[in-house]
Order: C-alpha cells, then sequence, then structure tokens
C-alpha cells in the first residue's frame, strides 16, 4: 500500500473535522470532494458569503459542510472570545470582530475552541499569513517554545531513509535556528515522524562537513545541538554534523563516519537553516519526482498547517490526511 494511503486509513479511524478556509481556490474544492469520498475526514469549508464557491453544487451534495461564518449566530461569540484573549495585548472588540472577518482567524478561533480538529490553509496565503492566527490564538503545545515546520518526503524507487520516506525539518518556518531551537526541532521532529510512519526515528543533523572534515565555528550551533539532544534524549538516535551522504548512504558513511549508529540510516534531515530546508525539499520534490507533503506544523495546541501556495489538490489531500493523525 502506498505511503500516503496507510495514512489516510488511519486517518479514516479517527473521523477528524478539519476546516478548509480558502474554499474560493478550485483546488480546495477539488481536495475537499476526493476527501468526502474517501471518507477519512469530514470537511467544513468556510464561505463568506459574497464570493462563489467552485462547483458548489456538487459540494453540497457531496454532503460537505459551508459555513457563511460572516452571519452566523456564532460569530458574535467568538469575537469575544477573541477580545478576552488578546485585550491584554490592546485588542478591542471593534478590532476582534474585524480580524474574524478574515477566515484564517476564524478557522483558528474553531481549533482554540475544538470546534474542529485542525486547520489547512495557504494555498492562496503566505506562511506569514497563515501561521499569525495560529501563533495568536492557538498557541504553543504546553512545554514547546518553538513552532517549527516539516516536509514529509516520499521518494519513488529509494532505498535510502525508511523505504524512501524521510522527513525534511525546519523547510517552512524557522529561518536561522539558534543552537536551542536546533534541539527543539530534532526532538520535535523525531516524534512526528513516528507518529506518522509508526518507525523509529533516525536524526542526522545537517552540514556541509561530517566529523569535523571543516573548521568554522557557525558549524557550532549543529554540533552543541546534536550534543544535547544525545544528552537529553540518550534512546533517541541523533548524530552530527553530518553531510548529507554520510547521513543517507551506508557505503559513504562506512568511509566518513564509523561507529555512528545514525550515519548512513537517517530519516530525519534536519538542516542548518531555512535556506538549506527550503531548497533542499524542493530539489528532491522536483527532480526525483518525490512526493511533498507540507510544510507541516509542529509545536501548536491544535494542527493548523501551511500549504505551499504553488500546492495541487493531491497534495492538500495528502496534508489533511496528516492534520488528522497530528489531532
Amino acid at each position: 500500500m502506498e505511503f500516503i494511503e496507510r495514512i489516510k486509513k488511519r486517518a479514516a479511524e479517527k473521523n477528524c473535522r478539519i476546516v478548509l478556509p480558502e474554499s474560493y481556490d478550485t483546488r480546495i474544492t477539488a481536495a475537499a470532494l476526493q476527501i468526502a469520498g474517501e471518507g477519512f475526514a469530514r470537511i467544513l469549508l468556510l464561505s463568506d458569503g459574497e464570493n462563489r464557491i467552485p462547483d458548489e453544487e456538487q459540494i453540497r451534495k457531496a454532503g460537505i459542510e459551508i459555513l457563511d461564518y460572516k452571519h452566523c449566530d456564532d460569530f458574535p461569540v467568538m469575537a469575544e472570545k477573541l477580545y478576552e484573549l488578546r485585550k491584554k495585548k490592546g485588542m478591542t472588540r471593534e478590532g476582534a470582530a474585524s480580524l474574524l472577518q478574515d477566515p484564517l482567524y476564524y478557522g483558528a478561533m474553531m481549533a482554540r475552541e475544538e470546534m474542529v480538529d485542525g486547520m489547512v490553509a495557504g494555498a492562496c496565503h503566505s506562511t506569514g499569513d497563515t501561521l499569525r492566527p495560529a501563533l495568536q490564538i492557538v498557541k504553543t503545545a504546553p512545554g514547546i517554545k518553538t513552532v517549527s515546520a516539516y516536509f514529509l518526503m516520499v521518494v519513488p524507487d529509494c532505498r535510502y531513509g525508511c523505504n524512501g520516506v524521510f522527513l525534511f525539518a525546519d523547510s517552512g518556518l524557522v529561518e536561522f535556528p539558534t543552537e536551542e531551537q536546533l534541539v527543539d526541532i530534532a526532538v520535535a521532529s523525531a516524534r512526528s515522524f513516528e507518529q506518522l510512519t509508526e518507525e523509529e526515528p533516525v536524526v542526522a543533523m545537517l552540514s556541509y562537513s561530517t566529523k569535523g572534515s571543516a573548521k568554522n565555528e557557525k558549524l557550532t550551533p549543529i554540533i552543541r545541538a546534536a550534543k544535547k539532544v544525545k544528552e537529553k534524549y540518550p534512546n533517541l538516535k541523533v548524530d552530527g554534523e553530518l553531510q548529507l551522504d554520510a547521513a543517507v548512504d551506508p557505503s559513504v558513511a562506512s568511509m566518513k563516519a564509523k561507529g555512528s549508529n545514525v550515519a548512513g540510516n537517517a530519516n530525519v534531515l534536519i538542516f542548518p537553516d531555512l535556506n538549506s530546508g527550503n531548497i533542499g525539499y524542493k530539489l528532491v520534490q522536483r527532480l526525483a519526482k518525490a512526493q511533498a507533503y507540507g510544510p507541516v506544523t509542529q509545536g501548536l495546541k491544535k494542527p493548523v498547517n501551511d500549504l505551499s501556495r504553488g500546492c495541487s489538490a493531491e497534495d492538500v489531500v495528502g496534508v489533511v490526511a496528516i492534520t488528522c493523525l497530528q489531532a
């Protein structure tokens, strides 16, 4: 069974309700129809009561819920709750009502109030616009300091990783992670990989250097982060700094990183910054024809996931399935 099909099968057992705020995009409505057909989640589309929803008649026939959120009975209640939540930050009642005109803010409030199990957006919005409501309203999970994002990569005909399945982080959110943020990202990513694949995570802290082959003070945070993760989580397989080939290829690992329990077997790849993480996932997606699901956000109380604006309807379907498993 294809990897994402296994995710969908597990998602169906949870029967989650997921809100998609960008109902005016044809990719979103196509995804909603596919999800309804496959039956692994209950989809709620937000309508502003003005813009036309593509294929609305077909959407309604499929039993997909559409909420005219600006005119529903819950709107004033939600506005008051947002005001109470943010009034210490200078929010007014008028400001709260104005913010909730934005479907992403309304969707985030629905997630906070547990009216839905998660939200998926970003097909028509930047990462900042998508995640800002989540950070302000949903907020971080207990004990979490760093909210980060990963891509789940499924590479066809690949003998590396977990039968071609990898987690790339951070590939969508934290631009220049500090040492402590690298620790948080590595630990969260290991948990996410295990949650999604039910396989053991093997974490490589990536660099252009392997085990001191290059000397540069900018490598220090990577090396120290790997050491801290090992100390805090001795049962977690993690190592660094490692070059990509040493991390995933056993033959290279045997030459460059002898004795490492990670080198040659890594399936969770932690990039030193957003430049390399974003470039890396797009290279693998385009040149290796990999499926890239994400960016998937980790570290929030409720899952809110940010789509790439270049996503396809099939990408949306995959991210919704992953969101169900996070819920």
